[in-house]
């Protein structure tokens, strides 16, 4: 603007979009809010699958305790030691969840469930770490340190198993995407809806049945499987982690319930593939996770016993989950598509790879769900894009939404570049430009002026085409006076893209002549 001040237009102008931006921040879509809901619905159904797994895995280690006592009671000692602390770790963030919960109406509509508040409330209260949150941590660090001092007198398990549980369970300072440093606690927990914390909370329940496991396995390693026939074994998948993304590799190991780390099968077959590395009785596996989706595991292991070969079949499956890399943020009042412009889209489902969208004046003109919108020609005050697509599963959905259909904004006429009131030399007048703009406006549209009206004080009113003064208006202007006041009024204009649109009424500039 002229002078360099902020008009009054201008001022609310900025305000209006510090408003916009706050709404922004406080709308997360239902979607995200769902997704995360079915993650901690899968990860808490993956988490009693484990529990069955590792009580099974006690069980049989108890059965050998009584077996052979000498041999066996010493790592059921340190198996029971790590299950304790499992189960009272396991425990206490039960209770958190239930607390969290009760702040809920409906602990099953994750769309509900938006708000950081309870969370919050019990672990930054006032901005600051309340005595819950110091409990919390001092849990976290109490299951850590006491699993990894149990580990540390079994010669039977690796140091790697210590490594794992510590890296797992740490509650040091985070690097965000920045690279800045932030407290662990409030990077994971701070401000995030209730149901995205409720699932990290079921996460950290799934670490603590994959440790267990981890543990067990490793404890049974070295003792359980010398003296059991082959026959007897079965395959367990034991992931890294009970949930992937899509994009993602998928890493995990294949064990047995009971193994020895110098039992190598005779041929391994894992979906097709023959070549994998077998470390310690371990089958290690890396491959891509694949598409969203469930996804099979399906293969075989040989061992040679005798004369014969003993095949042990291997059947499991994991979810591929979409990825949450970005938040889905709409301004409910900010839905408007103009007329006179193509309006450019974005449209997805969430977890579905390839959608259809419908609604008129609407085409794709790209991949990654990339649309074009004109509305130009659509007489309603608003048009509805409707949305379909199916699942992996092959389920179908669909969905709609509305957009405001508005003219494009008043636009304001310049000369030079300046518009409203101006100061100007009565020479540069002369070799200015008449134009018009659209101040504020998000989409980069060109007007082109096609004519104008100049008034001079004491002179008649010139009409003049295109977007420079003619001879007659220049005459006009010599004959003004020193401090008085020109305008340019009665400004038309066209779009340059779309000429047969009908713009606003155009705002006048008045210029004040200062020689």
């Amino acid at each position: 603007m002229a002078g360099g001040k902020l008009s009054p237009r201008q001022k609310m102008i900025n305000l209006m979009y510090l408003v916009f931006i706050a709404m922004m921040a406080l709308n997360m879509s239902k979607e995200v809010l769902s997704a995360f809901g079915l993650m901690n619905e899968k990860l808490t159904t993956a988490n009693t699958v484990a529990t069955e797994r590792n009580t099974a895995f006690m069980a049989g280690l108890a059965e050998k305790a009584s077996e052979q006592p000498a041999k066996y009671t010493p790592l059921k000692e340190k198996a029971d030691q790590i299950s304790t602390l499992s189960n009272e770790f396991n425990t206490y963030v039960e209770q958190i969840k239930s607390e969290l919960l009760e702040t809920a109406d409906d602990p099953t509509d994750y769309e509900a469930m938006d708000k950081a508040d309870a969370l919050n409330t019990k672990f930054f209260e006032g901005g600051k770490v309340t005595a819950s949150a110091s409990e919390f941590l001092e849990k976290i660090k109490t299951y850590r340190e006491g699993v990894v001092s149990a580990l540390s007198t079994v010669k039977e398990v690796d140091g790697q198993v210590s490594k794992d549980i510590t890296n797992t369970f740490s509650t040091e300072d985070v690097k965000d995407r920045d690279g800045v440093k932030k407290n662990w606690l409030n990077y994971n927990f701070e401000g995030f809806p209730l149901v995205a914390s409720l699932t990290k909370l079921t996460q950290m329940q799934a670490d603590v049945k994959t440790t267990e496991s981890k543990v067990l396995s490793a404890l049974l390693a070295g003792e359980l499987t010398r003296d059991a026939s082959a026959t007897n074994y079965k395959a367990v998948v034991v992931p890294d982690k009970t949930a992937f993304f899509s994009g993602e590799k998928f890493k995990g190991k294949i064990v047995l319930a009971r193994f020895d780390a110098g039992l190598k099968p005779t041929s391994v077959e894992v979906n097709g593939n023959k070549e994998f590395k077998v470390e310690n009785g371990q089958i290690m596996l890396d491959f891509p996770a694949g598409n969203v989706g469930e996804r099979d595991i399906k293969g075989e292991l040989q061992f040679k016993e005798g004369d014969s070969i003993v095949k042990i079949p291997i059947e499991s499956s994991y979810a591929v989950i979409p990825k949450p890399n970005s938040a889905v943020i709409s301004a409910d009042k900010m839905n408007v598509v103009y007329r006179g412009v193509n309006n450019p889209m974005t449209i997805s489902i969430p977890g579905v790879p390839a959608v259809n969208a419908t609604a008129p004046g609407l085409k794709k003109v790209g991949g990654a769900g990339k649309y074009m919108m004109n509305v130009t020609n659509v007489k309603a005050r608003e048009v509805s894009i409707r949305v379909s697509g199916k699942l992996p599963n092959g389920t179908s959905v669909s969905d709609s939404k509305k957009f405001r259909i508005k003219p494009i904004p008043r636009p304001v006429g310049t000369v030079r570049g300046e518009d409203g009131a101006i100061k100007m030399a009565r020479n540069a007048l002369e070799i200015s430009s008449i134009g018009a703009i659209l101040p504020d406006f998000d989409f980069d549209i060109k007007l082109k002026v096609t004519g104008f009206k100049f008034k001079v004080e004491g002179q008649p009113t010139v009409s003049v085409r295109g977007g420079r003064l003619s001879a007659p208006a220049k005459s006009a202007l010599r004959k003004a006076k020193r401090g008085s006041s020109v305008q340019i009024i009665d400004i038309k204009a066209q779009l340059t893209t779309n000429s047969g649109y009908k713009l606003k009424k155009i705002s006048p500039v008045i210029v004040e002549l200062t020689n």
